[in-house]
């Protein structure tokens, strides 16, 4: 005769009670286990092989196909403030907006009526399909966002963690390199991509380190000891290069700050001109006798003015109306003569 399945607890509680005060509900439970499931009785009653038993063919966990794809992670470890920012359900593992919000409208139609044909079927079988590839999507990408941190780069957590895993700095080109393979994310874990770019970083090392050996082979070094020595005088060569470069720029631009004048600095005159002065006859192609002259002519006019004397500028025949112009208003820029009067 077939025995309902209950729970041994439960049936040791009701043991105990019919049996008295005289055995515990866990004594009572060790007692059926052993002397009906274990026992003699046990053997004898249950079967070694059980027929019928379901198998699971699908794919091991992580697979494609597996059914761990669908399978909710743990719960966020976050603030309820952060909660909803982020319209995230805890209990639940969703979000208010998930990936492919409107996937479950491919079902929430369907039903199976009894006068269905075949195609009908097929078709709603395959709204089905699609609804659980769409699932299994949604769900590798909460799986891709919680092992690369995502949640806490996006709400500026991981800053601080991350400065202090990282042994070493990393440079800009790595950075750069990071944002190129961004894509690779999906197709490989956060560990198995820190990974590849720490054995980047050792196969770059290596690099320069061969290249370093085969610069001593070529000068000559056969022993590490000799290494120091070569780097020592190879910097003070390079800050003697350095310095010999510096000094020549330096010279350069001297000379070119001299040569700026060259067509007006042997003229009569210039000792007498300012820097200024010098760049606005360099500018005007004006010998610096006739800048002074006219530059007196000027100045003289403007103080009988002032003084309330008349006098009629006699400016020389070679200053037309664009040097005149420019002179004025350097003078006036300079306070030789007032802006009025120019």
């Amino acid at each position: 005769r077939a025995v309902p399945i209950t729970c041994s607890h439960c049936l040791g509680k009701d043991m105990a009670a019919h049996v008295g005060a005289s055995r515990t509900p866990q004594e009572v439970m060790e007692h059926y286990v052993s002397m009906y499931i274990h026992g003699n009785l046990g053997k004898a009653c249950i079967p070694d092989t059980i027929p019928n038993r379901v198998t699971d063919h699908t794919c091991p966990s992580g697979g494609p196909l597996s059914p761990s794809l669908t399978t909710p992670l743990p719960p966020l470890d976050i603030s309820v403030a952060e909660q909803q920012q982020l319209g995230y359900m805890p209990l639940r593992d969703d979000y208010e907006i998930e990936y492919d919000q409107d996937a479950e409208t491919l079902i929430s139609g369907l039903s199976v009526n009894y006068d269905d044909d075949d195609v009908e079927i097929e078709l709603k079988r395959a709204h089905v399909d699609m609804y659980v590839r769409k699932l299994k999507e949604r769900q590798r990408r909460k799986n891709i966002a919680r092992d690369y941190n995502l949640v806490p780069a996006f709400l500026g957590k991981d800053k601080k963690e991350k400065e202090k895993a990282l042994k070493r700095k990393i440079t800009k080109e790595e950075k750069e390199l990071r944002l190129k393979l961004r894509p690779l994310y999906q197709f490989m874990s956060c560990k198995e991509f820190d990974d590849l770019f720490e054995n980047m970083h050792k196969e770059k090392m290596l690099r320069a380190k061969i290249r370093e050996l085969q610069r001593y082979r070529r000068n000559g070094i056969t022993k590490m000891e000799e290494s120091a020595e070569y780097e020592a005088a190879r910097h003070k060569r390079e800050k003697r290069k350095e310095n010999k470069n510096l000094a020549g720029s330096k010279r350069g631009k001297e000379d070119s700050k001299d040569g700026e004048f060259a067509a007006i600095e042997n003229l009569p005159g210039f000792e007498l001109l300012s820097d200024r002065e010098k760049v606005l006859c360099s500018s005007l192609n004006l010998s610096p006798a006739r800048y002074v002259t006219v530059k007196t002519i000027i100045i003289k006019d403007h103080l009988q003015k002032r003084q309330g004397i008349p006098s009629k500028s006699r400016l020389p025949s070679y200053l037309d109306k664009v040097l005149k112009k420019r002179i004025l208003n350097f003078l006036t820029e300079s306070g030789w003569i007032s802006r009025d009067a120019s």
